[in-house]
């Protein structure tokens, strides 16, 4: 995406997880509810290799991960989980290319971002790719080939879709904290180098050249100003975890044109408020920072606080729509 463009972004979307098992049913739910900025659901209630980790480890290029009882393993060679989460994304893409007919616009795709999956994938020993610094970089290499080509499929089906990439780092901060675990439980990993960190992020993020790269955790302490200089476009956060602490990184991102999906949705079920209660907290954070109210529509995106997998359907189905109405009152009234 060229330096001059301006990123293209809706008011409300999703962040990524769906409940069911249903690819049309959840397409046909997102592209309803988010006309001007859908995205391509996950539905990780199938099994292994639709989760999250599993959906991403079946786009890498020359890396096939397998499930183990301790989790998604790497292996020599494409095995029946590999071939299972291709052939799920392969249907979910063909229900998104039929109820996306004509769409222009934002699109959003998710897949886990490269620490994320360091983390969560393991090595032939049992211990986190993350141990392994080599094993990182090549990780890392894998993932940044396998979305160019699955951005380059979803952007066959979809011609007119300006391809928004959602990277998904929700163990971002315990990685640069040397919080992850070992196999033992006993020790923690090393924390990598947070410019190494910011490399490789920033490596993966620039396969994307046709559109923004955003951003998503749903922990506490963002690193905003990290996935900032990483090239994020946009930052997918859950609004409820913030605190006064953030508020000078997240004045810069705003001021920077930096994009927040402001997650102010809850994600299970339960009570949902008037929609502008929902984003009562984001009109208070602006006049915390002394932003100016016109410049919340075009810097906020509402989305729920995380994934819906753990909803029930009807519960999913009325918080993305809450969603837009959310936004649609922060718009008409910013202040």
């Amino acid at each position: 995406m060229s330096e001059n463009s301006q990123p293209r972004f809706g008011a409300a979307t999703g962040v990524g997880s769906m409940p069911g098992q249903d690819a049309r049913e959840a397409v046909k739910t997102v592209t309803g509810t988010f006309e001007d900025f859908p995205y391509l659901p996950e539905l990780p209630a199938r099994g292994p290799g639709a989760d999250m980790i599993g959906r991403s480890a079946g786009l890498l290029v020359e890396l096939y991960a397998r499930v183990e009882p301790s989790g998604w393993r790497l292996g020599d060679r494409p095995g029946r989980d590999t071939r299972r989460a291709r052939s799920w994304l392969r249907e979910d893409l063909d229900a998104l290319e039929e109820f996306t007919q004509g769409h222009e616009g934002p699109l959003k795709v998710q897949a886990v971002g490269p620490w994320t999956l360091a983390a969560a994938l393991e090595l032939r020993n049992g211990e986190a790719v993350l141990s392994d610094a080599g094993a990182c970089r090549d990780l890392a290499a894998s993932l940044t080939e396998g979305l160019r080509l699955h951005l380059a499929e979803v952007a066959r089906r979809v011609p007119g879709a300006t391809i928004v990439l959602q990277l998904d780092e929700p163990s971002l901060t315990a990685v640069l904290r040397g919080q992850i675990r070992t196999a033992s439980g006993y020790r923690t990993h090393r924390a990598p180098d947070r410019q190494v960190v910011e490399a490789a992020l920033r490596d993966v993020a620039g396969v994307h050249t046709d559109g923004p790269v955003v951003a998503h955790t749903c922990a506490p302490d963002v690193p905003f100003a990290l996935l900032r200089r990483a090239g994020m476009a946009g930052i997918s956060f859950d609004f409820s975890l913030l605190t006064e602490r953030d508020d000078e990184a997240l004045g810069e991102a705003v001021e920077g044109g930096t994009r927040l999906f402001a997650g102010v949705v809850p994600g299970t079920d339960g009570p949902l408020s008037d929609p502008a209660g929902s984003v009562s907290g984001v009109r208070t954070l602006w006049r915390r920072l002394g932003l100016h109210p016109g410049l919340l529509a075009d810097a906020v995106t509402v989305t729920p606080a995380c994934g819906l997998a753990g909803a029930s359907p009807e519960y999913a189905r009325r918080a993305l729509a809450h969603c837009v109405r959310a936004a649609r009152s922060l718009a008409d009234n910013p202040e």
